[in-house]
């Protein structure tokens, strides 16, 4: 059995929270989240405030890091220098290879693992579009997000200053091009047109058409259905007219959470380092026996 942390208990953490408990291979050992969190009882025994007293609950074999992007990587370094392997679901793109740089470095010291942007995208969806790419080499893809909860844009939107709550839905515009609409409750004396610049200041929201709306009640709108379509028109060889297409209709946190489950089975196989999916067997996702999996999936 691995023993499984969970740090972080909003949506993505329960998510991974109910998939690591109906993980026949894995037996959730502690969850770590902050201070001012409520406790639900069931959790009571096996709940922390600090990242470090994880290590209390002895011999953890991986930590899913269900957190914010933007804390994730401070999170995996303070871990994988307590020697645990970590596996987190960090979106910011453009940041991935500084990222895994750093936290390669401290992995290998330590001699542990950490998979980073183990969600759907990125994570799964970068797994579909290499794969597109290597069955069609010259050509065009293109990824339309939603329409669905972005579960990154609406923590950005929930930091800005006189948000009270926040809901960033994305709507998908045709060939990866992506319309942001984002809903707010705001604080008592703050502008929505302060709260609109600084949203669409972020760089999270700079590159994409954003609306932001002024709503009485963000929890009223709330949906976490998301979904994907990842398209393909290429080249194999010499032959053009190759059309690939991938589709999902998901629930955005429960899916993030289980693909941070079967990548902390991962973690513990892997050498010392940081991954990305892109890098990682596939079959050191699943739990089993290789000769049985290749048998049943080849």
């Amino acid at each position: 059995m691995l023993r499984i942390a969970v740090a972080g208990y909003g949506n993505v953490g329960r998510g991974a929270y109910e998939a690591a408990l109906a993980a026949k291979d894995m037996q959730v050992v502690c969850v770590a989240e902050a201070p001012n969190v409520p406790v639900p009882g069931a959790l009571a025994g096996m709940w922390v405030t600090r990242l470090k007293d994880i290590n209390k609950f002895g011999g953890v074999d991986a930590a899913i890091l269900a957190l914010p992007s933007r804390m994730s990587a401070d999170a995996a370094d303070e871990l994988l220098s307590m020697g645990i392997n970590t596996v987190d679901a960090f979106d910011a793109h453009e940041e991935i290879w500084a990222t895994k740089c750093r936290l390669d470095a401290t992995a290998k010291i330590h001699g542990v693992t950490a998979v980073i942007s183990a969600g759907w995208d990125p994570g799964t969806d970068s797994v579909i579009r290499a794969l597109f790419e290597a069955m069609a080499p010259n050509g065009l893809s293109y990824t339309s997000f939603g329409p669905g909860m972005s579960m990154g844009h609406t923590v950005i939107a929930k930091a800005v200053r006189g948000v009270k709550n926040a809901l960033s839905m994305t709507m998908p515009a045709g060939a990866g091009i992506h319309r942001r609409m984002v809903y707010v409750e705001l604080d008592e004396g703050a502008a929505l047109d302060a709260v609109a610049a600084q949203i669409k200041s972020d760089p999270a929201f700079s590159h994409d058409e954003t609306h932001v709306i002024a709503v009485e009640d963000v929890k009223a709108l709330l949906n976490v259905a998301h979904g994907v379509e990842i398209t393909r028109a290429g080249v194999s060889g010499s032959t053009h007219n190759q059309s690939l297409a991938y589709s999902m209709k998901i629930n955005n946190p429960a899916l993030t959470g289980q693909i941070l489950v079967s990548a902390a089975r991962a973690a513990v196989k892997g050498e010392p380092g940081c991954y990305t999916l892109l890098e990682i067997p596939i079959i050191d996702l699943l739990p089993g026996e290789r000769e049985e999996l290749i048998k049943r999936l080849a």
